[in-house]
């Protein structure tokens, strides 16, 4: 409920105003859910969903605040590249998904690339290094946009981004999942996921607002007015993140015995009862920890 009005809120704000009721009221409800939530949590659960103590490890917060980000820049730079070439270059639906398959279809190739690397030299050159590249792939097409600008002017910048993108995705789930024991890497990628959603919310809602401002639908050089803005918020938004990774340790946290994450050993004992002539008729199996 509470991620649900912080949500409601930015992506409502655009048509309604940020001082409008309706935004304000989602944005208060939401903030009281999410305290309640947290101090609940805080109190003692015997079972927290939640456990606070994790966001006291720098590369637990780091991650996720660098997935936060991440997100907001790249969803709200997607709404806007997408509809730059729609109505700001009059591409077809069908043309205006091709020429954006330079960007989006990059992790497809780099991001296994670049986890495989990660492994071998820790989290921190490719969190920081990623988001810078995907600033710098936002940036230069919002400089280089005018009415009438051509594809191969763009295609450089929005390849640099998938790049940048590619490198910064399996490095800031693997920081996330081994920042924390390994008992506990469910909730922390669950924790990452609900982040990364919640800052894609913010992302669109932020770069619509300011596309809003400073132009609209009114004309192609309105709409490259517009879009211009919304591309640099989303490139801030990235080189914020790039700063926060920064702080990021160099290495995912090392535990006893020189892992990653804890190691777990576990016995499987398997008990047959009774044989009949299809075969056993009670097979149990259980774990046991020695």
């Amino acid at each position: 409920m509470g991620l649900t009005g912080l949500a409601w809120a930015p992506v409502r704000a655009p048509e309604a105003g940020w001082g409008s009721v309706e935004a304000l009221t989602a944005l208060a409800v939401g903030a009281v859910f999410v305290a309640g939530f947290l101090a609940r949590e805080r109190a003692g659960a015997r079972y927290p969903m939640l456990p606070l103590s994790q966001f006291r490890r720098r590369d637990f917060s780091t991650a996720n605040a660098s997935g936060f980000l991440l997100f907001a820049s790249l969803l709200g730079a997607l709404f806007m590249i997408t509809q730059l070439f729609r109505l700001g270059l009059g591409c077809s639906p069908l043309e205006a998904g091709v020429r954006t398959l330079v960007r989006n279809a990059t992790p497809l190739l780099v991001a296994p690339i670049a986890g495989a690397l990660a492994d071998r030299a820790g989290n921190r050159p490719f969190m920081p290094g990623g988001l810078v590249l995907q600033a710098t792939g936002l940036a230069l097409p919002a400089a280089r946009l005018e009415p009438g600008v051509g594809y191969g002017s763009l295609v450089l910048p929005l390849i640099v981004a998938g790049i940048g993108i590619s490198m910064a995705f399996p490095s800031v789930a693997d920081a996330v999942t081994s920042a924390v024991p390994l008992g506990d890497a469910g909730v922390a990628a669950g924790v990452n996921n609900a982040l990364r959603e919640l800052g894609g919310v913010f992302g669109v809602a932020v770069a619509a607002a300011v596309f809003t401002t400073y132009g609209g639908y009114g004309s192609p050089g309105a709409f490259i007015d517009g879009a211009g803005a919304a591309l640099w918020v989303s490139a801030g938004a990235a080189a914020v993140g790039a700063a926060v990774a920064a702080f990021a340790p160099s290495r995912g946290r090392t535990w006893a015995g020189g892992c990653r994450s804890p190691p777990t050993l576990f016995i499987v004992v398997v008990t047959i009862k009774g044989v009949g002539s299809y075969g056993p008729r009670h097979v149990g199996v259980r774990q046991v920890r020695p």
